[in-house]
């Protein structure tokens, strides 16, 4: 995925990936605590092939997880530095990333037959609520060509080889399709320990230049609360109305 392979979707484009009319709004589910990863995997499977066979709503459910380490179908051995926490495979797309405590994950099972069968489409909309989230906290998150996410420029920091402008990513995206219904999603840094993510290669990203950053490090004054809030203000402007939480 490349900022060029992105269609001009924008936040204010409301029947972006809406899906047809008259269709039942999203399951909003909010969790609390720390949910275990391999449980929240069997959920999303069972409910993704329930909404395939129309057994079921299409959900977005916003979680934390305990201290992790997921490889997608992309990950690369040489990227996973130091297992200190419990690593587990998974067919979503992308590399290696972490997930934790003050990181909210949203796992977003969407059916693109209701909606519209690109999976690139997807992305980018998934990409535009993040960017939408951010800027309700001053924030300005931005998409960057092969590099799937959201990132953050940081002019303070030292710049790269080239003179490249420091950025670091904020929000990682991974997606996985069965039957054209979408599971996992994407997680966004609220106030996580960043020092965590040194065990991997984030993305498989090793440039010096090129790092993670949270909510809370840029100095956003955001609890999670706030957070959930603007995350469903601003996916209902882009897939529709959600229900429920």
């Amino acid at each position: 995925m490349t900022q060029a392979a992105c269609p001009p979707l924008r936040v204010s484009d409301a029947s972006a990936m809406r899906a047809h009319a008259g269709a039942p709004p999203v399951e909003w589910r909010v969790s609390e605590g720390l949910v275990d990863y391999e449980e929240a995997v069997a959920f999303m499977e069972a409910r993704a092939a329930a909404i395939a066979s129309g057994d079921a709503r299409e959900c977005v459910w916003l979680l934390e997880h305990p201290p992790i380490y997921t490889g997608g179908s992309s990950a690369k051995e040489k990227d996973l530095l130091d297992a200190r926490f419990p690593v587990f495979r998974t067919g979503r797309g992308g590399q290696f990333t972490y997930h934790g405590p003050g990181q909210r994950v949203a796992y977003v099972m969407l059916d693109l037959t209701r909606r519209r069968r690109d999976v690139r489409a997807l992305v980018c909309a998934l990409e535009s609520w993040i960017i939408a989230t951010l800027a309700d906290f001053g924030v300005r998150g931005e998409r960057r060509a092969a590099r799937v996410g959201v990132w953050v420029e940081r002019p303070e920091k030292p710049k790269g080889p080239h003179g490249e402008t420091a950025e670091d990513k904020i929000a990682a995206i991974g997606i996985r399709l069965r039957q054209w219904v979408s599971f996992h999603g994407v997680a966004l840094n609220v106030a996580s320990d960043l020092t965590h993510f040194s065990g991997i290669a984030p993305c498989g990203v090793r440039e010096a230049h090129l790092g993670v950053t949270s909510l809370k490090e840029l100095g956003a004054t955001a609890d999670m609360r706030a957070v959930d809030a603007a995350l469903r203000k601003n996916i209902e402007l882009i897939f529709g109305p959600t229900a429920g939480a």
